[in-house]
């Protein structure tokens, strides 16, 4: 094996190659240059987000409006689902999400697969804000009467207090509950009412931005199910020989791949990780030295082989084969 004479930047892990070489640390580092396989890789997210490209947080305040009275007749977490799944999701844009929570007597399996337990409480946010969006709205257009949040439903109060974020959302229902004591002073009423408009207006606000937030989520839903596969096939260890055509140069490196959500003390992370079927794409970033790996899983998931970039001017090809399977 033979050592570059300038090694590089990012340190992954040290490996002894045999018994006559003593242990070495390699360093790795991807760039800004593109290869084929970067460039089919973004083609392939294009293709994937192609058919949502109608759908945007934009639709929400159409939902509001021509869905007000469906959104005010919600109380309980079960109707905002049945509203979800039946009406609001497919306006939306959220078609697949609002099938996936309506279908019924799913194995367990799919339903842990699918993260629909997830999904479920991001449309009950969704939901929640939108309820409390359609009820500040109500109550700003009808401020001088002062009577739509004083007549609601306990219950109804009771589901929005549970399922909005909005901080101002008890603030509407003090000041709509006070009208009442306010009395005959038209001076009093026009200040009331005029604070009564504001605190709706703010809670609108604070509910639209919570329902644009909950939106995101759940239309990211299918990529995470996505991504958390991709992860799931990388996890492992793997030892990688790497060719750098800058100076011919060869290395070797044991890279480490924990499940999602958990970092290892002993190996770099990528500062950014794609899966996409079998295309893998990998951003390695440390002291402004960046390195970006495009590879492909081959062999049954037991080697990559691919190709590296960096901001050094350094470029070659990956292979690199499996040699310890995923560790939780």
């Amino acid at each position: 094996m033979t050592r570059s004479s300038s090694p590089l930047p990012l340190l992954i892990h040290p490996q002894v190659d045999d018994q006559k070489h003593l242990r070495t640390r390699y360093r790795l580092s991807f760039a800004g240059i593109r290869y084929p396989l970067i460039i089919g890789l973004v083609t392939l997210l294009s293709s994937l987000a192609g058919a949502d490209d109608q759908t945007s947080p934009m639709l929400l305040t159409d939902v509001v409006t021509q869905r007000a009275e469906q959104l005010a007749a919600i109380d309980s977490d079960a109707k905002a689902m049945t509203l979800f799944t039946t009406t609001v999701g497919p306006a939306l844009g959220l078609k697949d999400a609002a099938g996936a929570l309506g279908a019924t007597r799913l194995p367990s399996k799919i339903v842990k697969e699918l993260r629909l337990t997830e999904l479920s409480e991001s449309v009950s946010e969704l939901m929640g804000a939108l309820a409390a969006w359609q009820f500040a709205e109500s109550v700003g257009r009808d401020a001088h009467q002062s009577s739509t949040a004083s007549s609601l439903p306990a219950a109804r109060q009771d589901w929005l207090h549970t399922r909005s974020r909005s901080a101002s959302l008890s603030d509407v229902f003090r000041l709509s509950q006070e009208h009442q004591a306010i009395g005959t002073s038209e001076k009093r009423a026009d200040q009331h009412n005029t604070e009564l408009l504001l605190v709706a207006q703010r809670t609108a606000f604070e509910a639209s931005r919570q329902a644009t937030k909950a939106w995101w989520e759940i239309h990211g839903w299918k990529d995470r199910i996505r991504q958390a596969k991709g992860l799931a096939r990388l996890c492992g260890t793997w030892q990688w020989t790497i060719h750098n055509h800058q100076n011919h140069g060869e290395q070797k490196a044991v890279v480490m791949f924990p499940p999602a959500g958990q970092t290892s003390a002993n190996a770099a992370t990528p500062a950014e990780t794609i899966v996409l079927g079998d295309a893998i794409y990998l951003r390695w970033e440390q002291n402004g030295r960046i390195q970006e790996d495009s590879l492909l899983f081959i062999k049954d998931d037991a080697k990559i082989e691919g190709s590296f970039v960096n901001n050094t001017g350094g470029w070659g090809a990956i292979t690199g084969k499996r040699t310890a399977a995923c560790q939780p």
